[in-house]
């Protein structure tokens, strides 16, 4: 019941019209209480053969903490725009500003039966292709594309044995770029994959900076 509840705070009235976002799920949770929170609403919507990503903002408030209630279906060549518009917003609002509020995305955790928080306040998002020798893109369905002087593909679960081959180089870092017609859901996935790596792996991640191309 505690679990219905709170995917209940997913849903929204609007001038007599019910709204609802499919979030995405995952068995584990980063981040499980978020205190002083405003909710940030981006929605499926189709118009004729159109998707949309409908955004409702209209509860948020600079000073506290934004919670990102994404639906999963949407592309991230929709989403990501969106985000970079509310995070530049909030970035430059030095009137109301709060150096201790951060961003977060929701999903559900289907194991723990509970709404589940990733924070992403520091990222800074690029759209476009970045060509970077130090790059991984990720692409949809879990394949990863490496390239050097060749293109070399692998499954995600391969990357921290990947990963773990970059050790020797000390101030290697990698940066990620994101399939742009990969949907919300699966890059939230790719996300908390990230984010469970051990920390020997995790300092060759550029955490501060994505691409979607």
């Amino acid at each position: 019941m505690k679990y219905i509840i709170l995917l209940l705070i997913c849903l929204l009235f609007s001038c007599g019209e019910k709204k609802d976002v499919l979030l995405p799920k995952s068995s584990v949770t980063i981040v499980k209480d978020v205190q002083d929170h405003s909710p940030i609403y981006i929605f499926f919507k189709t118009e004729g053969k159109d998707t949309i990503a409908d955004v409702n903002r209209k509860n948020s408030i600079i000073s506290t903490n934004w919670i990102f209630n994404i639906d999963k279906r949407l592309p991230l060549k929709l989403v990501i725009p969106e985000v970079m518009k509310l995070q530049e917003k909030k970035r430059g609002d030095s009137a109301h500003k709060n150096e201790k509020a951060e961003n977060y995305y929701s999903y559900a955790d289907s194991i723990g039966k509970n709404l589940a928080f990733l924070p992403f306040t520091k990222v800074y998002y690029n759209m476009e292709f970045a060509k970077n020798s130090s790059e991984l893109y990720l692409k949809k369905n879990g394949i990863i594309q490496y390239t050097t002087k060749k293109d070399y593909y692998f499954p995600k679960n391969e990357l921290p044995v990947f990963l773990d081959s970059l050790m020797k180089y000390s101030k290697f870092k990698i940066v990620f770029s994101f399939e742009k017609n990969m949907s919300y859901g699966e890059y939230i996935q790719y996300k908390i994959f990230l984010e469970k790596l051990n920390l020997k792996q995790k300092q060759f991640i550029n955490k501060e900076e994505e691409f979607v191309f």
